[in-house]
């Protein structure tokens, strides 16, 4: 082969090479991980392998591989270094492209249209997950629990997403890792009875009023009396309390709202 060609050639895979590292400079292998890796003139080293549950690949000529928690540039310095020290090739190229990531997903449960597990390509953020989940469903809440773990320690965060597009504040839209759990809670509720139109239960909504939620039962029957109105309320040791209520207190998660008929 021509010695220009040849340098020419050399120098276009370095260039290949370092756009494909470029673009996934900050990605993490891991886990399940599909990897194509090939070396520059030596086509009985093209291979594409799954990463093991313990990071590692088995590579021709030198074995087992450890690179989990490697972005894919180290990845490949790693395995050209190994080729080298075991004697095989000279100053070898090796280049990985990532055909599936899947060690980077976010699992999205509980009241969304859509569950399930998604890829992260790039960078993503709460809202971003959730819109890949088709959003939250009509049953689901304002509270998202983001659950992440980061060393063998978990922790669990709660976010009022409604709260959040209420006031602007978009700090808690926090940016989403490969692991993390985000679950949707079912939206919270309260029950009306007695002398209503439509006893039942019924979402509860932000700084929802008594009369507000009398609104939503369909209002009171021709027996029913506002002045008759009772809160059946638990405490935080489950205790029942019966409140007599105004028309503008607030109604809390789970009050069950008793409208008395009128004596007269």
């Amino acid at each position: 082969m021509n010695k220009f060609i040849k340098v020419l050639l050399v120098v276009q895979f370095l260039f290949l090479s370092c756009i494909a590292s470029a673009a996934k400079n900050d990605t993490v292998l891991g886990p399940g991980d599909i990897l194509k890796i090939s070396v520059f003139e030596q086509p009985d080293l093209a291979l594409e392998v799954r990463v093991s549950e313990s990071g590692t690949i088995t590579y021709p000529l030198i074995g087992e591989v450890s690179v989990g928690g490697e972005t894919p540039a180290v990845a490949e310095r790693k395995i050209a270094s190994m080729l080298e020290a075991g004697g095989f090739l000279r100053n070898p190229h090796v280049s990985i492209i990532v055909s599936q990531l899947q060690s980077l997903q976010v699992s999205v449960l509980g009241q969304v249209l859509r569950p399930g597990r998604y890829p992260l390509e790039g960078q993503r953020t709460l809202a971003d997950v959730l819109a890949l989940a088709s959003g939250v469903s009509p049953e689901g809440g304002d509270l998202i629990t983001l659950i992440r773990t980061v060393d063998g320690k978990t922790t669990r965060e709660v976010i009022d997403l409604a709260e959040m597009m209420r006031s602007g504040d978009i700090t808690h839209n926090m940016n989403i890792v490969g692991g993390d759990i985000v679950y949707v809670d079912r939206a919270q509720k309260f029950y009306i009875y007695g002398e209503v139109q439509r006893p039942s239960q019924y979402r509860l909504e932000h700084n929802m009023t008594v009369i507000q939620a009398l609104a939503v039962g369909g209002g009171l029957t021709l027996r029913g009396t506002e002045r008759g109105v009772k809160i059946k309320r638990l405490d935080k040791d489950g205790v029942t309390h019966v409140l007599k209520v105004k028309h503008d207190d607030l109604v809390q998660p789970n009050d069950v709202i008793y409208v008395q008929e009128s004596l007269f």
